[in-house]
């Protein structure tokens, strides 16, 4: 088989349009207890935020972004649609705070077939997230 021609290396980030950066900010830091961290000067407005080596791009929705919201479609099954997962320390002890922030879980915790627990949530606008853990 011959090599190929491209070698991907890592996802370095995922890029959301959002209605309100303020909440967004709430979410992914105060809740998933990512960093905020200095965007280039773009014309637009938006936030960065990291946890590792993996990054958040959020862009304030306008006329260029496109719509913010997500949907999922009705009579789908959470864990097989359209969602990016982030490794936990807890998959269990994650959806206890979830619950003690009124967080609704849409699916989970449960078990992967390859070993981990995992959950999923909304974000804000509706962009499914999954919480996974090997504990």
């Amino acid at each position: 088989m011959p090599a190929s021609p491209i070698s991907v290396k890592r996802i370095d980030h995922v890029t959301l349009v959002v209605k309100d950066l303020d909440v967004s900010r709430s979410f992914y830091v105060d809740l998933l207890g990512m960093e905020e961290v200095s965007r280039p000067g773009f014309r637009f407005p938006g936030l960065w935020f990291q946890a590792g080596t993996t990054q958040i791009h959020l862009i304030e929705e306008h006329a260029e972004s496109g719509p913010s919201q997500t949907s999922v479609p009705e009579n789908c099954t959470i864990s097989r649609t359209h969602h990016f997962a982030f490794e936990v320390d807890n998959a269990h002890e994650s959806a206890e705070v979830l619950r003690s922030r009124d967080i609704t879980i849409q699916a989970g915790p449960k078990s992967r077939p390859d070993g981990p627990t995992q959950l999923y949530i909304f974000d804000p606008d509706s962009n499914l997230v999954e919480l996974f853990s090997y504990s």
